[in-house]
């Protein structure tokens, strides 16, 4: 398993700093990376977390799955990398 988990179903309002404050509970934060829309600025909903160890990783993922921020039962899981395609022409 890997140490970036991916944060899923957030509220609109959520931030970066929100997001390290509750993950480090669990462990060192090593990034927060919120994905917003280029055009509108808006956050998409989700965000990927580093963690500094696989053990921390999955203690947070264990403890904050179907949890509760800012109104909203959050999906936490370990972020799997997609391979990267150049088809966009």
């Amino acid at each position: 398993m890997g140490k970036k988990i991916y944060v899923g179903n957030l509220s609109y309002d959520t931030s970066d700093a929100g997001l390290n404050e509750l993950f480090q509970a669990y462990g060192k934060v090593v990034s927060v990376k919120t994905i917003v829309d280029r055009d509108s600025g808006r956050s998409k909903g989700f965000a990927f977390v580093e963690m500094g160890t696989d053990e921390e990783a999955r203690a947070a993922i264990a403890a904050l799955n179907g949890s509760s921020l800012d109104n909203r039962q959050i999906k936490v899981n370990e972020s799997i990398d997609k391979p990267r395609t150049n088809d966009r022409y």
